[in-house]
């Protein structure tokens, strides 16, 4: 019997920035959840939607997280991992 193949979450989310040049949201609070998908093509479509119809406003940005690249915090994580080390 094969082991199942993990899942690979996908997180699409963005919000308008501080700055077109920087990566910083203006309201955290408004920041726009567009979903969660299975796999990084379904996301990259929602994405590239959003993109799309937020393109003529430059401090608009949409982002993809790669959830199932997040790491538990429970577990220790090497000085190479958190930020400031």
């Amino acid at each position: 019997m094969s082991k199942p193949s993990p899942q690979r979450l996908h997180l699409v989310f963005g919000g308008e920035l501080v700055s077109a040049s920087r990566s910083e949201f203006k309201d955290v609070n408004a920041i726009h959840i567009v979903g969660i998908y299975p796999n990084y093509a379904t996301a990259y479509s929602a994405w590239k939607a959003e993109a799309q119809r937020t393109v003529d406003d430059a401090h608009m940005r949409y982002f993809i997280a790669h959830l199932h690249r997040l790491r538990d915090e429970e577990t220790p994580a090497s000085a190479t991992e958190e930020l400031g080390s």
